[in-house]
């Protein structure tokens, strides 16, 4: 798999706020009973992760039981600039929680490359690549990411469509919307890019229906063509959606976590691209819906000849700083973090989908079966190919599309030349 940034959309609120300075470097040797390793993420304060952490915490102290192990929650919507300012000032944490993709890939310099501590981790877990950049590994993988098309079999039921068989191409898609809306009232996507996230689940949950399969590999492997009529037909799609009233009113104001995913919750839309990690995912949406009436769907065929997939890659993962003065000790943590143990403890208490492959998950809800179902034959998202910076740009783009103030072409333009420096 290849990179992804999703991981940067991930913004869960109410943790736990402990100020940069606490986070100091390990200060003595994996030996010595006062060694201690600090952790940054943004996901320990949360009650739905509790268990894996202390799972990960109970299997790093069999093997360190003289380590203490301190965890300091960050808000996710200030986490990398904090982050930059404390290590920046030598403060930084001991290992680090990084989403998949750009944000790690910007900062390898400041991370000491992995390989040589978790070479037997490598066939048990998936979404490594996310992680890597020139060859090298620089966290380990936690969690799977990607972009399932989440449906309401309820609302599809009710407005006479089969819940059972969702809609293959776009036409069908477009059909079944007007039908719903004549049905239930309901619009057909929640859509949320107020901080303009919306765009980059759009594009990687209907991309596969938008570009070929060589066209999809070759953006993925770095060959991306933005004059093609496919890549432009992307951004086309998104602004006809809106301009077409597919989309929940106010999408350029609503916020997509969690805004965006409670109007898909309270049914007055009956389809969302949502995740497959810990928020906005099956479970979330199974408790609102019941598990049954959460389906997942393949990207509409748009263009002859895309092959649909499912867009995934590693979504979360844990990183040490090249300053941790015991690699070893804390490379021993990220293995930890990453054991079957605390990763069955992530799947069960939060519904992550998680990168381990041995832990199974078929007697879970139908919408893991159909996820996991496709893992196999899934490819990286397309947004996660891009740079942060590049990103960045692409949200405040999107925001235009759908006010009306810039057009296609113009946004195509201006996103191929910070690409290309990218």
């Amino acid at each position: 798999m290849k990179q992804r940034t999703l991981w940067p959309v991930i913004l869960i609120t109410g943790l736990a706020v402990t100020a940069c300075g606490s986070a100091a470097p390990t200060q003595s040797s994996s030996g010595d009973s006062s060694s201690k390793i600090v952790v940054w993420d943004w996901k320990s304060g949360e009650p739905g992760v509790a268990s894996y952490i202390e799972k990960a915490k109970a299997d790093f102290a069999t093997k360190h039981p003289d380590v203490t192990v301190e965890f300091v929650a960050q808000p996710f919507d200030q986490y990398y600039t904090l982050l930059g300012a404390a290590t920046q000032s030598g403060k930084g944490p001991d290992v680090m929680l990084f989403n998949g993709g750009g944000q790690i890939r910007d900062r390898v310099n400041d991370l000491l490359p992995l390989d040589p501590y978790v070479a037997e981790d490598k066939q048990r877990l998936a979404g490594w690549d996310a992680f890597s950049k020139d060859g090298k590994i620089y966290a380990a993988p936690v969690t799977l990411q990607g972009h399932p098309i989440y449906y309401n079999k309820s609302i599809y039921q009710k407005a006479g469509l089969d819940p059972a068989n969702p809609p293959k191409t776009w036409d069908e898609f477009a059909a079944g919307c007007a039908a719903i809306k004549k049905a239930t009232g309901a619009k057909c996507f929640a859509l949320g890019n107020k901080e303009g996230f919306g765009i980059q689940f759009f594009m990687s949950g209907l991309g596969p229906g938008i570009l070929t399969p060589e066209e999809y590999d070759a953006w993925i492997a770095g060959k991306r063509d933005w004059t093609s009529p496919h890549v432009k037909q992307i951004f086309s799609l998104w602004k006809k959606v809106n301009d077409d009233g597919l989309n929940n009113d106010g999408a350029n104001s609503t916020a997509l976590f969690n805004d965006a995913f409670a109007i898909f919750n309270t049914g007055k839309a009956a389809t969302i691209i949502g995740l497959m990690s810990d928020v906005g995912h099956w479970k979330d949406f199974g408790e609102f819906l019941g598990a049954d009436n959460v389906g997942v769907m393949a990207a509409p065929v748009v263009t002859s000849g895309a092959t649909p997939v499912l867009p995934y890659d590693g979504g979360i993962g844990y990183g040490v700083a090249k300053s941790a003065k015991d690699p070893q000790l804390a490379a021993d943590l990220v293995r930890s973090l990453t054991s079957t143990g605390a990763l069955s403890a992530f799947y069960a208490g939060a519904g992550a989908i998680t990168s381990d492959t041995t832990i199974e998950v078929s007697q879970g809800a139908p919408a893991v079966a159909a996820i996991v179902s496709r893992i196999k034959g899934g490819k990286p998202a397309l947004h996660v190919a891009l740079s942060s910076k590049t990103l960045d740009l692409m949200g405040r783009l999107s925001q235009k599309l759908l006010s009306g103030s810039a057009s296609v072409d113009d946004v195509v333009e201006q996103l191929a030349a910070s690409d290309k420096v990218s």
